[in-house]
């Protein structure tokens, strides 16, 4: 064999050893990738052609599939729309979100523990069918959380966490503004496009979950890590003396602290307890320096800082505390400014810590896992996330956020005959362009907890002398709460 043919005879076969090892890598290692892709037209249309499961919330579907009369056979439907699309989120041809991504295998039938059913239906000739979703949500809750920004009024964004402190299980997940999901199920494409880009295009971001993917300065309510690091380092306890002040001087800084709640934070001493009552900015600054960024960063990742929790429902994006912070910055992050960023889940998980004695449990919005036949294939059990604090630092906490309700400056939450357990906050974003965000973080009842709530307001229409946490988050709070202890 002469020398060119010996080198063609090489070359090609390379090239069959390189297609025999891309087509072993693409149907071996890729092969469940490339099945789960929501590029993947070909599953994707084998799916449109069987009857897709249910997503429910208390027994009663928020998205179901019903016979269509063209090639696709199955058209999704969203009977709860817009109050539950950040949930649910949609199936279309052209991709997935929310649930209706992360629970696939299930509500199409493709799961593995759906394997006996699938046979079944092979054998006797039926059609197969997908399992269902069974969410955590409380409907009431939902729609207490859902109204309650909705009548602040038009161009209203931000969000609402409802949060079982015992077993982590998500009440209620709101975000406005919302969208309704039928318009992206449509087996009308060119519609289904055309919706997607106006939602897209909208400098409002109704398709952005601000629940999990919105971090913003948690303005007052952050103060409850601070006085939490505070406690359980054996700086102070809720009846110390701390120091306060009209005004703080930021140490190494120019920058002067001031308080926001008239001349109640003017003594140079009161108690924690009084401090955290009437949102004492002076102290709370103060306090934060003494313990230093540390001892501050630590404490807010036992409540779940720098990480992410929540499982069943991609996108969440970590809270941050971070590490580097200055003296000047320290301090202001005693009250929630500076680099420190929250979402609402976050603070409603901070809220449910507390009520939970100091146990932080894992949020998970799913509950339940079904076959077609309404079987249980999964039961959600509660997850301990961490051990935030100590019951004895939780029950002082407590005491501290009820006295917030009752005395200081979240009487807006307040329910008629129970104890409820509070804290107000509102942002400065020091821009006059943007304007403040109202925070507000509770539990109630505080003696026997049923339920954590978080709510952010990032856009009101108001001025910034309009906005407080307690006047605008506060009765949504209490609306939320009270759903979910009278159900």
């Amino acid at each position: 064999m002469n020398k060119p043919i010996r080198t063609l005879s090489l070359f090609c076969g390379l090239l069959f050893i390189v297609l025999l090892g891309n087509a072993t890598y693409l149907q071996y290692f890729r092969a469940d990738s490339l099945d789960n892709s929501s590029l993947n037209r070909r599953v994707i249309e084998a799916s449109f052609a069987r009857e897709r499961g249910a997503i429910l919330v208390d027994g009663e579907p928020v998205a179901r599939s019903v016979k269509a009369d063209d090639r696709y056979k199955w058209q999704r439907r969203y009977p709860g729309g817009a109050l539950y699309a950040h949930e649910t989120g949609w199936f279309s041809y052209f991709s997935q979100s929310g649930i209706e991504h992360s629970q696939n295998s299930v509500l199409s039938g493709d799961d593995s523990r759906l394997f006996l059913p699938r046979l079944a239906d092979l054998i006797g000739s039926g059609q197969p069918k997908g399992g269902s979703v069974e969410l955590t949500l409380n409907p009431a809750a939902q729609k207490a959380a859902y109204d309650g920004l909705q009548a602040l009024g038009t161009g209203i964004q931000g969000s609402v966490v409802a949060i079982e402190p015992t077993t982590g299980r998500i009440l209620a997940m709101v975000s406005l503004p919302s969208y309704d999901p039928n318009q992206l199920a449509s087996h009308d494409l060119s519609k289904v496009a055309a919706a997607d880009k106006r939602l897209e295009g909208d400098k409002a971001q109704p398709k952005l979950n601000r629940a999990i993917r919105t971090t913003l300065p948690p303005g007052s309510t952050f103060k409850l890590v601070t006085a939490a690091a505070a406690i359980e380092n054996g700086l102070y306890d809720e009846d110390s003396q701390v120091p306060a002040g009209a005004t703080y001087q930021l140490p190494q800084s120019t920058s002067v602290v001031h308080n926001s709640t008239g001349s109640a934070c003017n003594p140079a001493t009161i108690t924690l307890k009084y401090a955290l009552e009437w949102s004492c900015n002076t102290a709370f600054a103060k306090i934060a320096n003494e313990l230093g960024t540390a001892k501050m960063k630590k404490m807010a990742e036992a409540f779940g800082f720098n990480d992410t929790s929540l499982e069943d429902l991609s996108g969440q994006v970590a809270s941050v505390y971070p590490g580097n912070l200055d003296a000047p910055q320290t301090g202001l992050s005693g009250f929630g400014q500076s680099d420190v960023r929250a979402t609402p889940l976050q603070m409603a998980m901070v809220a449910a810590g507390i009520a939970n004695r100091g146990v932080v449990m894992r949020p998970h919005l799913v509950d339940e896992l079904r076959s077609p036949d309404f079987d249980s294939l999964e039961t959600m059990k509660a997850k301990v996330y961490k051990r935030a604090i100590s019951s004895a630092v939780a029950r002082q906490l407590t005491d501290m956020m009820v006295g917030v309700v009752e005395e200081g400056t979240a009487s807006t939450a307040a329910i008629p005959g129970i104890r409820v357990a509070g804290k107000t906050g509102t942002a400065q974003t020091g821009r006059s362009d943007i304007s403040n965000y109202a925070w507000f973080t509770s539990f109630a009842p505080a003696d026997d907890p049923q339920v954590a709530v978080a709510v952010m307001i990032q856009n009101s229409q108001r001025s910034n002398g309009e906005i407080s946490g307690g006047g605008l988050a506060g009765p949504i709070a209490k609306a939320v709460m009270e759903a979910v202890i009278n159900k």
